[in-house]
């Protein structure tokens, strides 16, 4: 009788346990999705507010689902022949920037993983303490300028070369993730460090490599600070400075200064701007998901700092 009575109480606990999980989840589920629609809703507000009628949105009456559809702003944007050169500058500094990015970054973080580069510990305090301290704009635009590089695009693609943070993230990975016994075993078949590495770190990083280019990617495309202070030339702006140039014109239009050359219609003002934000942010957002398999690996194993 009182092993039948244990039975019963053990398997009204276990019961209970599972009941507890299942509530426990179903909470989770509910909380992800609430935070889910909080992220994702502003993004679907300015997907149907910049196909709605403007009006109508600043009144509030567009809320779920467009209306009064209308694509007036998309027309105006894509009608410009500043967007598709800014769209042409920014494909050429993301393109050759992030490649760039990718093999310093990588070569530099190849070099500070190698136990046996005596001064790796010195020379990463230089690239740490930029992260916390710098000379300031003056200084960094005098230096551009003695350069001779305001005006060109090349300022564009080598600005930030290499970034503190992906490059901690670049040689963590490498030291955690490919054994040193790999590059001893190398050594012995008359590799040499450029080919080791070129062979077998860059197979074995793909996951890492993924990671930087998204970062490197989104950092040049979102760039329009550096355009803003370094180029004098209109035929260099990247698209994120002509759309802001055509945000801040529409805007100024939209107030009550007609007189502004390239605004737009003052009835489609908020039209036009929502569908900047759209046309500014898709593109990139399309690259993350050949590139997601390999984001939280990379991420992961480059944070565990050892």
């Amino acid at each position: 009788m009182g092993k039948e009575n244990q039975t019963v109480r053990k398997s009204n606990h276990i019961h209970s346990k599972n009941r507890t999980d299942r509530m426990f989840s179903v909470i989770i589920v509910l909380f992800s999705i609430f935070i889910v629609m909080i992220i994702a809703y502003p993004l679907w507000f300015v997907i149907i507010a910049s196909v709605s009628n403007s009006d109508l949105v600043n009144l509030g009456a567009v809320t779920w689902y467009p209306k009064d559809i209308r694509f007036y702003g998309y027309e105006q944007i894509m009608e410009d022949a500043r967007i598709w050169k800014g769209y042409l500058n920014t494909v050429i500094y993301v393109l050759i920037g992030t490649a760039l990015n990718i093999a310093v970054t990588m070569l530099a973080a190849y070099a500070l993983s190698r136990k046996e580069f005596k001064i790796r510990n010195k020379i990463m305090f230089y690239f740490v303490f930029t992260m916390f301290f710098n000379g300031g704009l003056v200084p960094l635009y005098m230096t551009v300028n003695a350069l001779h590089l305001i005006g060109s695009r090349i300022i564009l693609i080598i600005m930030v070369l290499v970034n503190t943070y992906n490059l901690i993230i670049a040689r963590t990975f490498i030291e955690n993730s490919i054994p040193n016994d790999l590059y001893e075993a190398a050594v012995l078949d008359g590799c040499s460090h450029f080919k080791y590495f070129i062979n077998v770190v860059i197979s074995l990083s793909k996951a890492v490599i993924a990671v930087l280019i998204l970062y490197y990617a989104v950092f040049h495309w979102n760039d329009y600070f550096n355009a803003l202070i370094f180029n004098n030339k209109s035929d260099y702006d990247p698209l994120q400075i002509v759309l802001r140039r055509i945000l801040l014109l529409n805007e100024a239009f939209a107030s009550g200064n007609g007189g502004v050359m390239g605004g737009y219609a003052q009835s489609s003002a908020d039209q036009v701007k929502y569908a900047v934000i759209i046309v500014s942010t898709v593109p990139i957002l399309c690259v993350y998901p050949f590139i997601q398999k390999y984001f939280e690996k990379g991420v992961m194993i480059g944070a565990i700092k050892g």
